[in-house]
């Protein structure tokens, strides 16, 4: 990535989390003063800002989560966010009402913006696909292909000791094959297929 292109991602996050923070802090002064006029105690007036405008960011995160993994988003982060969006909405709402319409919508504005400013900056935090230097998407490397077992080349068999334990066996069909792999030198494995080879082939003939 280029110093310019470093530069403006940090200069737009931090001028989308200053502008979160500022709506928050609005947004919080509304709720807060307005759970105070409707007779909550200090303690969950101060708290009760937190847990609307903590849930928007929460429901956002656990949904960015999900569509980072892949996953469809779960109902209750979707549900969570609707509520939390629409309880600071009607909060910041109601707390200008009184002076009008213009009061209502000047209040409500901070709630506006930090729900767009949150969504922006949460946004900022997807994967972005990896480029490569000459400004290309880099593809994705390629599956590892899956190893082939191969079966061992079979020893081969002279023929004349094929015909030493023809004659062998037509002598005495009896014979071991550790006698017969004494006799030619060969493996007990390769005389075994000798002589499976030399018993198809009289089966054949007859």
């Amino acid at each position: 990535m280029m110093a310019s292109d470093r530069r403006y991602r940090a200069l737009t996050a931090a001028a989308v989390l200053l502008v979160a923070a500022i709506a928050a802090t609005v947004s919080y002064v509304h709720v807060a003063s307005l759970a105070l006029r409707y007779g909550q105690p200090p303690v969950a007036a101060y708290l009760l800002p937190v847990s609307i405008d903590g849930l928007v960011a929460t429901s956002s995160l656990v949904m960015l989560r999900a569509a980072r993994t892949a996953m469809s988003a779960p109902w209750l982060a979707r549900a969570g966010l609707v509520l939390a969006v629409g309880a600071t909405l009607a909060c910041n709402v109601a707390y200008g009402l009184p002076h009008g319409v213009p009061g209502a919508l000047l209040s409500g504005w901070p709630a506006v913006a930090f729900i767009v400013a949150a969504e922006m900056a949460i946004s900022m935090t997807r994967r972005r696909p990896v480029r490569t230097a000459t400004g290309g998407q880099a593809d994705k490397p390629a599956p590892a292909a899956t190893p082939v077992k191969r079966t061992p080349a079979k020893t081969a068999v002279s023929a004349p000791a094929a015909d030493t334990i023809k004659t062998a066996l037509t002598a005495d069909p009896y014979m071991t094959t550790g006698q017969l792999a004494a006799m030619t030198g060969l493996s007990d494995r390769t005389v075994r297929r000798v002589r499976a080879s030399l018993n198809g082939a009289a089966l054949t003939s007859d």
